[in-house]
């Protein structure tokens, strides 16, 4: 399904991944797999594993772990011989920590997932400062990153993060690879209450 003007991106598919989902999705290779068939479309293990410099079974192994949970398919429109092409089933997997609360197992996943993903946000924050005066002054102004201190009770704060959502969501199905200057761009989202520091 295309936006109304017929160019952009396909809806994303979407998952709310459930107690098992999530518990064979917190792991290092596992989760690196998924977001490089996100990012770069579908692969083999064997592509997979020069990608992230790994190996090919282990890369398989943990392609047929996501596939039993339904997180990642077979291409098979893509195969060729016995190469086994694969690609993710779904561009977006959410779920709500309160999910979790009668399972101790999946709740310690959804944390370590959750810190995963600050320790991207650092790598690609530091990757970028590294790479930053190589690009226009264009690129150097408008990425980055900011912070506000909003004074919000959980349902507005769900309410705001649902409207900021829709925004990417719209200029997800907006985007196009032709536009002039376009390239990737990971677009993060977090909000938190403020803790004081212990002392």
């Amino acid at each position: 399904m295309e936006n109304d003007e017929g160019v952009g991106l396909p809806a994303p598919r979407q998952v709310r991944l459930d107690q098992r989902q999530l518990r064979v999705l917190a792991h290092p290779l596992r989760l690196r797999l998924l977001g490089a068939l996100r990012a770069d479309g579908p692969a083999t293990a064997t592509g997979l594993a020069e990608r992230l410099d790994t190996n090919t079974g282990a890369t398989s192994y943990h392609l047929r772990q996501l596939a039993e949970v339904g997180l990642v398919v077979e291409a098979h429109d893509l195969a060729v011989g016995r190469q086994r092409w694969w690609r993710a089933a779904h561009d977006i997997s959410s779920w709500e920590p309160s999910d979790f609360d009668d399972d101790p197992d999946a709740r310690a996943a959804a944390e370590w997932i959750q810190a995963e993903q600050v320790r991207l946000v650092v790598e690609h924050s530091d990757r970028w400062f590294a790479a930053q005066q190589d690009f226009p002054a264009a690129w150097r102004n408008a990425a980055g990153m900011s912070d506000a201190l909003l004074h919000l009770g959980p349902e507005r704060l769900q309410a705001m993060e649902a409207e900021v959502w829709e925004v990417l969501m719209r200029y997800r199905a907006e985007s196009t690879p032709d536009e002039a200057d376009a390239r990737p761009v990971q677009v993060f989202l977090a909000a938190y209450p403020m803790i004081e520091p212990t002392r």
